[in-house]
This record gives structure tokens, sequence and C-alpha cells, in this order.
């Protein structure tokens, strides 16, 4: 075997990386603090959403299945009698379940289970070590062209095929190569989670979002594609500059990380790093071909759905049968046996519970303005401020309803078959091409995915990387910002 040389960090040998599992803390420990802080953003805005129930009057439009879903017919908004009862309120987390909508919710909570458990033991067998310690010596003199590759592609999953929710089991790697690289969580979680929502409201063949947007406004699928071409390379662009800004401020002072010191998320400073010695490991390194090579199946899967559109329903199950195939392969060739498996596997999902908690909660939001009957009523009363708008006012109303409503329905297709038959016809009136309506739409949907504490990947996503929402808020909303600063001029020179 031979041997090469890398940098680490001073306090882990070589020795003990190779047991990680019990020398760190888990790769999904979800620390109580951020738990609580999640919960109870949750309460109270359950209870702000039930107080809405009692000075918002019920309404209901007429609806109709076409394209595959249900949609609003416009002009046919009624008052009518609604309101939900204390109880169901109180139970509206478990009464979401069954829903429309719950088999979808329970697929993401099955889908997070089999994540967590395989992930726990790739990280109990060593093998994450060991490839974070493999990639870390080989791009370590280019470390920032990676960050630029890893933003490019998972900016192309999202913008191409509307990958969002499959992207889940990568975010935890691209978090652990981030640290091993000498940044923060944070780091990897831009470099993935930041991305892909970036990538999915730019949408240029977002089957989700814009899809299906396109052909509710009877316009050809992906048509129009120049703004979201250019919508991709600005924000593709911002996001490189964001992330290596601060990636290069944290290299030169650890301090200035808003996770330093912290668990499980410590700054592992090059400046300060070692020579210790790199061993190949045959068993690993045969596990690690397994796992990337499934895994890379699983992604060809993700990008051909894209052109063959009957998978995309099967999508969220087959990613995960392929992650627990990849997983259960490469623990194999690790020798770890099925009992330790099974334990770890049981570990893992069992301390996710918390994140399953948090998306029960989110989407009983949504749940509780539906059973009560004023979301109807809202989206009426938007309509109305609407008409008669000048087009640049129009547009951005238009994009600001859509931010709106994506904090309490996060599924980009549902807020299309809501929203889209609705506003098109009142974007007309105000002399909006429906190219544009669309952009605004897809704008909308998109980057806030990933700041709203409502979306279940978001709560996801921080939980697995052991982030807390007041940090991940503090620290991506000067780039939220700066999204909406050009998202909202790309809008505007779209209906010049």
């Amino acid at each position: 075997m031979g041997k090469t040389e890398i940098r680490q960090q001073p306090q882990n040998s070589s020795k003990n990386r190779e047991g990680a599992g019990q020398e760190r803390p888990a790769v999904f420990d979800i620390s109580v603090k951020s738990f609580l802080s999640a919960i109870i953003m949750l309460v109270l805005l359950m209870v702000l959403t039930y107080g809405l129930t009692f000075v918002i009057p019920s309404g209901s439009f007429e609806r109709i299945t076409a394209d595959g879903g249900e949609q609003i017919v416009p002009g046919t908004f009624a008052l009518t009698e609604g309101g939900i009862p204390f109880w169901k309120w109180l139970l509206s987390p478990i009464l979401v379940l069954g829903a429309e909508g719950g088999g979808t919710i329970v697929a993401i909570i099955v889908f997070l289970f089999v994540v967590g458990g395989i992930f726990h033991c790739l990280d109990k067998s060593g093998l994450m070590v060991y490839m974070l310690d493999a990639i870390g010596h080989r791009y370590r003199e280019k470390k920032y062209q990676l960050l630029w590759l890893v933003c490019l592609f998972f900016m192309c999953m999202g913008s191409f095929v509307g990958s969002f929710e499959e992207s889940v089991p990568l975010v935890p790697l691209a978090v652990a190569l981030a640290v091993s690289l000498g940044w923060d969580a944070l780091v990897g979680l831009g470099m993935s989670l930041l991305a892909i929502g970036c990538g999915f409201a730019t949408g240029i063949c977002n089957p989700f979002t814009v899809g299906v947007a396109q052909q509710l406004a009877g316009l050809p699928m992906f048509s129009g594609s120049f703004y979201r071409i250019l919508s991709f390379a600005v924000i593709y662009l911002a996001l490189g500059l964001f992330l290596t800004s601060y990636a290069k401020k944290i290299e030169r002072n650890p301090e200035k990380s808003l996770l330093y010191g912290k668990k499980g998320a410590d700054v592992r400073g090059w400046q300060e790093a070692e020579e210790i010695s790199f061993v190949k490991d045959e068993a690993k390194e045969k596990g690690l071909k397994r796992f990337v090579l499934i895994l890379g199946c699983g992604i060809l899967l993700i990008f051909s759905s894209g052109f063959f559109t009957f998978l995309q329903p099967f999508l969220m199950p087959m990613i995960a049968v392929l992650f627990l195939a990849a997983g259960l392969a490469a623990l194999k060739a690790c020798r770890m046996d099925g009992v330790q498996t099974a334990k770890y596997m049981k570990d893992g999902a069992v301390s996710l519970l918390p994140a399953v908690l948090l998306i029960l909660m989110a989407s009983s939001i949504r749940y509780t303005l539906e059973e009560a009957k004023i979301l109807d009523t809202i989206l009426y009363q938007i309509t109305q401020w609407m008409e008669g708008m000048p087009k640049g006012e129009a547009i951005l109303f238009l994009y600001l309803t859509v931010l709106v409503m994506n904090f309490f329905i996060s599924s980009g297709s549902a807020k299309a078959f809501l929203l889209i038959p609705l506003l098109m016809p009142v974007a007309d009136l105000c002399g909006i091409d429906r190219q544009s309506g669309i952009l605004a739409f897809a704008f909308g949907d998109g980057f806030s995915n990933v700041f709203y504490f409502t979306n279940p990947v978001l709560l996801i996503s921080l939980g697995l990387a052991g982030v807390g929402y007041g940090v991940w808020a503090r620290w991506s909303v000067k780039f939220q910002f700066l999204i909406l600063a050009l998202s909202s001029g790309i809008l505007l020179l779209s209906v010049l």
C-alpha cells in the first residue's frame, strides 16, 4: 500500500480518524438549542395561523381537474362557511398525514430515515472520513476550483431537472467535504443546499415549476428560456463569489466563522495543520468505488427524469432504494456485519425523529389554512390588489405574492396549480407577458425554499449539518437580499 502526505486537523491523527464514529459528534446530531428554537418559531406560526382563521372570512373558488391537477376557476370566488375546530388545529401535525399531500410527507419522512441510517453506518465504518481524506489530499491545492464545481453541479441539478428533496443525501457529503477542506458547515450547506435552491429558482428546464406553470399558462414547455439562462449565470456568479469570500475570510481567521467553537462544527484552520500520513485502505477503496458507482446511477436517474417524465412521480422512492443499496454494498466491502449495520441504521434513524416532528409542524400550517377555507380568500384579495397596477409594479407584486405563498405551501407544482390559473389572467390585464409571469413564479418559488423554516428540506438539511436555523438565517440573509435585488432587476428588465 502506497503512502502520500496530506494536511489534517492537528488533534486528529490518522489512527483516531479510523474510528471517527466514536471520536467526534455523530453526523446527524441535532442540537437541543437548534431544535427548541425551530419548535418555538413553528409553534408561534401555528398560533398566528389559527388566529387568522378568526379574522379572515372563509371563502372558496370553484375548481376543475385539468392537466393532471386541480385548478382554480377565476371569477368564481364566493364567501362560505368555514373555520377549524380547536382540536383539529391542535392535532393538525398528525391530521396532515391523512390530508391531500399527506402521502408526499410520509415519503419524505421514510426517505429521511433511509438517508440518516445509511450515513450513520458510513460514519461508524470510517468510510466517510476516508473519502474526505482522499478528496482533501487530491484537491488541497485546488479547493476553490472544487467549490465552484460543486456549486455548478448542484445548481444544474436544481435548474435542469428540478431536483430538491432528492438532493438531501448529498448535503451531508458537501458539509463534511467543506469542513475537511478547512472551512465550516455553512460553506458546505452553501455549496449544496443554497446552490440547489438557486438552480431550482432559475428553472431553465425545471419540470416541477416552469414546466407545470407553462402548461397551465398555455405556453410551450420550457419556452422563453433566455431570461432563465441569464438568471442562472448571474446567480451562479453571485453565489460563487459569496461562498468564496466567506470561505477565505474564515480560512484567514477561523474565529470569524459563525460556528466557531460549536460542537460538531469546528473550523479546521489550515494554517495550523500538520503533515500526517494518508494510507490507502483496499477495503475502503472498494467500498468507496461501490458507493460512488451506485450513487452515480441515482444521479443519472435524476437527470434522465427531465427527459423521461414518467419517472418523476417515482423518483424519490427510487433514489432512496439506490442510496440504500449503495450504502449496504459499501458497508459490506468495509466488512461491517449485519448486526452492526442494523444497530447503526436504527441509531441514525432515531436521531432524526426531532426533524420529523419539525416537518409535521411545518406542514400543518397549510392544513390549517385550507381546512378553515381562508387560503382562497387571501388569493382573491391579492388578485384584487393587483388589478390595474402598472406592469413594473405588477410583476414585482406577483413575485411578492408567490414569495408569501411559498411560506405556507412549499411544493412548487402544488403552488403552480393553485396560483397560475388565477394570476395569469390578472397579469394579462396589467400588460405583463406570460413568460415574465412564469419567471416571477419560478423566482418566488425557488429562492425562499432555502430560507423559510416552513420548508421541510431546509429543516432536514440543517438538522443533518448540526446548524441551527438562527445561525443559518444570519449567515444567508445578506445573500437572500442580494438575490432579491438581482431577481427583481431581471424581472423589471423582462417586462420592458
